[in-house]
């Protein structure tokens, strides 16, 4: 189990080093190809979220992406450093009466990060987002294919 650990400071232009790194490491552990592009899209959209957390709520502390190749999986752990809100409370979150808890006070910082966690689950099957009060983490994971056998 190899794992790689990328910090970078919350500027957007570090972004684009993060998503090649993460796509030379899937590559490498042995994600399918045809994959690869779905890596670096999710990797994009967490970073870049991460990085609007760090901007839009003054945190200096770096942005943690995680790469860790097991068997038969890869997963890619991207963190940040912004407290969260209780689990429950997110805005967008279904209320008893069907409409999502503080829709009329979502802005559109929210909403852009709202689009963009929609866009990490169409492009990953595995994916789960948790928050607290040190932080948040996207982790998602692709399965690898597995060297061939030569006889």
């Amino acid at each position: 189990m190899a794992t790689v650990e990328l910090r970078f400071s919350a500027l957007p232009e570090h972004v684009r080093t993060a998503r090649l790194v993460a796509a030379a490491v899937a590559r490498r552990a042995g994600v399918d190809e045809a994959v690869l592009d779905e890596v670096r899209l999710a990797v994009g959209e967490a970073c870049s979220r991460a990085v609007g957390l760090h901007r839009s709520n003054d945190v200096t502390a770096p942005i943690t992406v995680m790469l860790i190749e097991d068997e038969k999986k890869f997963s890619i752990e991207v963190g940040d450093e912004v407290p969260g809100t209780p689990a429950g409370s997110e805005p967008g979150v279904q209320g008893a009466g069907g409409e999502p808890d503080g829709a009329e006070s979502v802005t559109g910082d929210e909403a852009e990060d709202e689009m963009g966690l929609a866009v990490i689950s169409g492009l990953v099957d595995d994916v789960e987002v948790s928050s607290s009060e040190t932080g948040g983490v996207i982790r998602m994971s692709w399965p690898t294919v597995p060297d061939p056998v030569l006889p």
